[in-house]
């Protein structure tokens, strides 16, 4: 019931393009999980209710969820009043997108398969700001039930998603030749097949807050790649999975559109700096060293320059380059199904 009602009523108690956060009051289960849309009547009924209540009111009552409290984010920022969901937040890349999310203004739910890892993470957000902000919830894009599970627990916090950040992804570096089947395997299911089911929790959400609020438009964005643009020599996984996941990108974006719902794609270059790449052990430095990806390269330092040396703006993607790709997605109200480039002049869209 409460991926379906709380949602749409949001959607109803829209002022404008801003919706409420709306929080179940107290631990009151949701004893039935019911993906099913609310009939016509109901919403009919629930229209007349909801436009009748007072701009002023802090809360109401709802059969099967007791007390719901209304909040009005107060706020500012180019995301103010959004909630955000981010996979793959407990640490780096994506608790950098998460942690730009907050500053601008929206209530970030971080989602990660590590569960310490990212309640700790948004302990910190909400300690930074001396407010609650953030919310760790635990999600593993290659099981479908936890990604259910941890949109639940952020519509019963916040009432609704107005943006999916599908960041989560995992890079196997190998040739062709020897590649073990299991990592190309593993790639595929986080990278490609994690996207879909990802979407297929949250996009439902989305969908009953547009029906309650038609005239408000909601974001899907992926974190792709270069990767998804251009062929990437040795690494044919991770490329296969990003150029898949931009397809799927384009599919939901021709779907979802009908729903209030735009879905484009993110394809940054390489983030020299960020743990992929620089991590001593399993970062994309030493695995292309090791599996002699960068001709004549003998030291990390080798592989580096060589990639650095690829960027006409002579260096590596950056949060804050990702971020004004973001911000700017969400802002335009016409733009969906893109795959937009962030690779300072590496990757050039004829």
């Amino acid at each position: 019931m409460i991926e379906q009602s709380l949602p749409l009523i949001r959607g109803l108690l829209a002022r404008g393009s801003h919706l409420p956060l709306l929080t179940v009051a107290g631990d009151q289960p949701d004893a039935k999980p019911d993906a099913s849309p609310v009939d016509d009547a109901t919403f009919e009924a629930w229209r007349t209710r909801f436009a009748n209540l007072p701009a002023d009111a802090t809360e109401f009552e709802l059969d099967g969820l007791g007390k719901v409290q209304v909040y009005w984010p107060a706020r500012y920022g180019r995301a103010t009043g959004k909630v955000a969901m981010v996979t793959g937040a407990a640490q780096g890349f994506g608790l950098e997108i998460a942690t730009a999310l907050a500053a601008a203004g929206a209530q970030v739910a971080l989602a990660d398969i590590n569960a310490e890892g990212v309640q700790k993470a948004a302990d910190q957000l909400n300690s930074g700001h001396g407010d609650e902000v953030a919310l760790g919830v635990v999600a593993d894009v290659t099981r479908p039930e936890t990604l259910k599970a941890a949109v639940s627990q952020i519509v019963r916090h916040w009432g609704g998603i107005d943006l999916l950040v599908a960041n989560a992804g995992i890079v196997r570096a190998g040739s062709v030749m020897d590649q073990p089947m299991n990592d190309f395997e593993r790639v595929t299911q986080v990278n490609y097949t994690g996207y879909f089911a990802t979407v297929q929790a949250v996009a439902p959400v989305m969908a009953q807050q547009h029906r309650g609020a038609p005239k408000c438009l909601f974001d899907i964005i992926q974190i792709n790649s270069k990767s998804g643009l251009v062929g990437s020599n040795r690494n044919g996984a991770y490329a296969g999975s990003k150029f898949g996941g931009i397809g799927l990108t384009q599919s939901f974006a021709l779907e979802l559109v009908s729903y209030g719902i735009k879905v484009n794609a993110i394809c940054p270059g390489n983030f020299l700096d960020g743990p992929l790449w620089s991590d001593p052990d399993r970062g994309l430095f030493v695995q292309y060293l090791r599996s002699g990806k960068v001709p004549g390269a003998k030291t990390v330092a080798d592989v580096r320059h060589h990639y650095e040396s690829k960027v006409p703006m002579g260096r590596g993607c950056t949060t804050d380059d990702v971020m004004h790709a973001l911000f700017y997605l969400m802002d335009q109200p016409y733009e969906t199904g893109q795959a937009l480039p962030v690779t300072g002049g590496q990757v050039m869209l004829g």
